[in-house]
């Protein structure tokens, strides 16, 4: 069995791809994960889908066969050629995977390293083919590592300190054009959890901010959180305030763009539109007065936290390869527990047979029996100690198969594969 990735980042897609890709909305999500369990070879799977990244986590039989199923099943929901995602995916194999799982899941992958959206994202895309019944126990002991990685991380370094996120890289390039935005006021388009990070990021900063959403019940709930500086309006005003307002931030989660060429209108000063949705909200023509930033216009401000944290991330991924070995290891020592089981069945059985025979042949009177077989409990546990010990390191099948031939003894395979 192994584990595998297939990995479409900002990296290695550009954002016009990634937006196609995006599996954002739960029924695609739910098709491809239904697509991928078609294949009998493709034992457990997940899928992440942010504003960076489209991810595929599976656990897999056959590693050729499955990648070419991913990769298919992608292409038959989201209509990308095969041989598009072929050459862009980045495609990771067992201990690889598991790396790399670590690494996203420490935030050493995003775009902004040390931000803390991902974490949550990583449990929700696990619960979310949890509960379809595409996961069990082994993406949950990935998953359950990948935490514990990314807690250790948090805890030896100054990596998550001050935390950023996309969001707050749009803000800040708001104060790099502006300088001091304090009393401005900003359009915050959606309320989902994107833009309830820009509002908190421009609020921090002293803007004003109006929440745009189609669901005001949910627009409410974020302003009643954000406080005074907060407001919101109605959808149908969406077009009379971004002719209004300099700044407007836009991430709502829809399929479709939201800011059209159709809602524009000319105006005398300069417009910022930032677009931190995937797929993006804003497709609007060349304007003189109007600039566009999508997320990966942003790379050049995540440049300059990507050096002010290079050598934390060194250290980083220092744990990430210790954790990786901690995890493959304990994977190991868990595969040796049908192996280990019928050894000291064997070593048991004799014991209670050579007892009773010197019994009968009265080597042991029958009240001294039960000290006897406390006794003889020892000497085996004690010859048994070492095979346990490095049965745990190494429980192939030359050794296990070595195993059943010299001491006469049939480990349960069924259970061997339940373990894997």
């Amino acid at each position: 069995m192994h584990y595998i990735s297939i990995s479409f980042t900002h990296k290695n897609t550009d954002i016009s791809i990634r937006e196609k890709l995006s599996l954002s909305d739960e029924s695609r999500k739910k098709e491809i994960l239904r697509l991928l369990s078609a294949n009998e070879n493709i034992i457990e799977s997940m899928v992440l889908s942010t504003c960076n990244r489209v991810e595929v986590f599976a656990y897999v039989s056959k590693i050729n066969e499955c990648v070419r199923h991913i990769l298919n099943s992608i292409s038959i929901l989201t209509l990308v050629p095969y041989d598009a995602l072929e050459l862009r995916a980045d495609i990771y194999e067992d201990d690889g995977a598991i790396h790399h799982l670590f690494a996203v899941a420490s935030s050493l992958d995003s775009l902004v390293i040390g931000e803390t959206q991902i974490a949550g994202q990583l449990k929700e895309a696990f619960k979310f083919a949890y509960d379809n019944g595409n996961c069990g126990d082994n993406i949950s002991y990935a998953i359950h590592f990948g935490a514990k990685c990314a807690s250790k991380i948090r805890a030896a370094t100054t990596i998550s300190k001050n935390p950023v996120s996309v969001s707050s890289v749009a803000v800040a390039k708001a104060k790099e054009i502006y300088g001091n935005l304090g009393g401005m006021t900003a359009v915050v388009v959606g309320a989902r959890q994107m833009s309830a990070l820009a509002c908190k990021h421009l609020i921090a900063s002293k803007v004003n901010v109006i929440i745009v959403n189609r669901d005001q019940n949910r627009a409410a709930q974020l302003q009643s959180e954000l406080g005074e500086l907060a407001s919101i309006a109605s959808w149908e005003r969406l077009g009379e305030l971004i002719n209004r307002y300099q700044l407007i931030f836009s991430a709502t989660g829809a399929n479709m763009p939201v800011i059209t060429d159709e809602i524009i209108e000319m105006v005398e000063f300069n417009r910022y539109f930032f677009d931190i949705a995937v797929p993006r909200d804003i497709d609007i023509s060349y304007y003189d007065n109007i600039s566009v930033y999508a997320v990966d216009d942003l790379e050049s401000i995540v440049k300059s936290n990507l050096n002010l944290r290079e050598e934390q991330a060194g250290v980083a991924y220092a744990i990430v390869g210790e954790m990786t070995a901690e995890f493959f290891k304990w994977r190991s020592s868990q595969n040796s527990t049908p192996a280990i089981k019928a050894l000291r069945f064997k070593a048991r059985n004799i014991a209670q047979k050579e007892i009773e025979k010197a019994i009968k042949k009265g080597y042991i009177k029958c009240c001294d029996e039960n000290e006897a077989r406390k006794l003889v409990h020892q000497v085996f546990k004690a010859f048994l100690h070492t095979p346990t010990m490095r049965l745990k390191d190494r429980n192939d099948d030359e050794i296990l198969n070595a195993l059943e031939y010299l001491f006469d003894i049939k480990i349960d395979k069924t259970e061997l594969k339940e373990e894997e």
